[in-house]
């Protein structure tokens, strides 16, 4: 195991100009930019037809929720990383560095659901009689409560009861908006983009499963889960397992070994529902949708990339350092790595990548993680650096690299 201490201080490159530096800043990511493209296309529209009429309103307020629904579907986020990875890494890094932000597709979510509902309450204020205006204002409550729990405060402190809103009232928002158009005159455009929201909202359903798993509990922080029920994901997907459906479901990166059926999940201990898991090691877990494409995915675009990993974020990790289709250096800042998670599972790593850092917290105290991305970062000679952390130290190495003018990726918890 590579643990090797340098005593001193790795020199960060300087900063780059203040424009740039205020380009990279977390609050103009390209999440939160999508977010505001959708949300100015509808005032454009709105100032280009000055009054629309009930109908435009109608038929922008489902344009809008559907383009929210509809990049939230798994075959369309595969779709986005394909188009997004088909740049070769000959092209132009600036071009590159843009295209690998790919996974900010929520702000696009964002955009759709606010613009919808402002469009709909618009809709609902020109007045209806009887049943349609019931169904209207009843519509209009449920999108402001869903909007609502889904701001950051609310959706960070309450995720549990953000994702059973979200699911619900999404299911019947989607109720409501049948009987909303069918009360109408409905028209052959609002019944088609209907039907294809509902179906994409249904499809993952439709593969729901119950599968049997094997698990492996080398420490009381860590279990491994290996799945083998005929579906051998890509590297770099996820899976979202759940033990009550209805209730709660959690995603994890998918580790499938070359050359073998099924794949791994390595599920660390992180809140109540992993807690249980971890303790009562459950032989049979519910599996729905398809598995889907993930950050790392955007490894493609570059020659080269520093993989930037703290505790079970190697997971993530994982699969892509097997697959090894990019050259690649890892970073693995965690605590007694042997026996949290088991010698089989760092040997495996150590096998593939022979010159990690492999960093033990408990016996050397947290590191500098941005100084040693760049340290490996200009050492290997990469093009970026992709992080899997938790959500303070993601952004503390993509925000430190970024403004340096480094390429750097990790999730942004936008669902």
């Amino acid at each position: 195991m590579t643990t090797s201490l340098r005593r001193e201080a790795v020199e960060l490159p300087p900063l780059t100009s203040l424009p740039r530096r205020l380009l990279k800043h977390p609050r103009l990511m390209h999440h939160n930019r999508l977010a505001a493209l959708v949300l100015t296309a509808n005032l454009v529209f709105v100032w280009a037809s000055w009054v629309p009429s009930p109908q435009t309103m109608g038929r922008a307020a489902l344009a809008d929720l559907a383009l929210a629904v509809l990049v939230r579907q798994q075959y369309v986020i595969n779709l986005f990383f394909r188009l997004a990875t088909w740049a070769p890494p000959t092209w132009p890094l600036k071009i590159r560095w843009t295209l690998g932000k790919v996974y900010h597709f929520g702000g696009l979510h964002i955009g759709g659901a606010l613009a919808g509902a402002a469009w709909f309450l618009a809709l609902t204020l020109t007045g209806a009689d009887g049943l349609p205006a019931v169904v209207s204002w009843t519509l209009v409550a449920l999108l402001a409560v869903i909007v609502a729990t889904a701001l950051p405060p609310f959706r960070s402190r309450h995720h549990d009861h953000f994702e059973k809103i979200h699911r619900f009232g999404g299911w019947s928002a989607l109720a409501l908006f049948w009987a909303h158009t069918l009360l109408s005159t409905p028209g052959p455009v609002e019944v088609s983009v209907l039907a294809v929201v509902t179906f994409s909202v249904a499809l993952p359903w439709l593969r729901l499963r119950k599968v049997a798993v094997r698990l492996e509990r080398p420490s009381p922080h860590v279990v491994l889960a290996r799945f083998d029920h005929g579906e051998t994901p890509f590297a770099g997907s996820s899976t979202a397992i759940s033990r009550s459906p209805l209730k709660e479901w959690h995603s994890f990166a998918n580790v499938p070994a070359p050359g073998e059926s099924g794949f791994r999940l390595t599920i660390s201990r992180a809140g109540d529902w992993t807690g249980s898991f971890i303790d009562d090691l459950p032989p049979k877990v519910w599996v729905k949708g398809i598995t889907t494409a993930g950050v790392a995915n955007i490894e493609t675009l570059f020659k080269k990339v520093v993989y930037v990993a703290t505790g079970s974020g190697i997971g993530p990790c994982l699969p892509h350092l097997l697959a090894a289709e990019v050259p690649a250096r890892l970073v693995w800042a965690t605590r007694d790595p042997r026996t949290t998670y088991g010698d089989a599972l760092v040997d495996e790593i150590l096998a593939v990548q022979p010159h990690a850092l492999i960093w033990d917290t408990s016996r050397h105290g947290k590191p500098d993680m941005v100084r040693l991305a760049y340290e490996a970062y200009r050492d290997f000679g990469a093009e970026a650096v992709i992080c899997i952390s938790n959500k303070k130290l993601t952004w503390q190495v993509v925000h430190g690299l970024e403004r340096r003018g480094i390429p750097a990726y990790g999730a942004i918890w936008d669902s």
